[in-house]
């Protein structure tokens, strides 16, 4: 799935396309509203109301990343390689530890 790169070689050229500061504190929210709303809406089906958490989650926090790549002025990575959906996540962990 990498396709001889490596994680790092991935999160690097993420950060290529990040480097407005209002892109990177949208995806710095936006990641992680994205990423909390998959187990909770996993959870949904069991218990009753829950959907509206994981939805909202997941618009307001793509949302946040459409917003933030009209200040980068550079379309999302996505569109030119469906990897990079997995790639924010990563990028968002080493962010928060300094490394991007």
């Amino acid at each position: 799935m990498l396709g001889n790169r490596t994680w790092d070689d991935w999160i690097s050229e993420y950060s290529k396309s990040h480097t407005h500061s209002v892109n990177r504190f949208c995806h710095t929210l936006g990641i992680p509203m994205i990423a909390a709303s998959v187990p909770l809406a996993l959870a949904s089906p069991f218990v009753p109301g829950l959907w509206k958490v994981p939805a909202s989650l997941f618009t307001v926090g793509w949302g946040f990343q459409f917003a933030g790549h009209a200040f980068e002025r550079k379309p999302p990575e996505f569109l030119k390689d469906w990897r990079f959906l997995f790639v924010g996540l990563r990028w968002w962990a080493a962010k928060m530890a300094g490394r991007a």
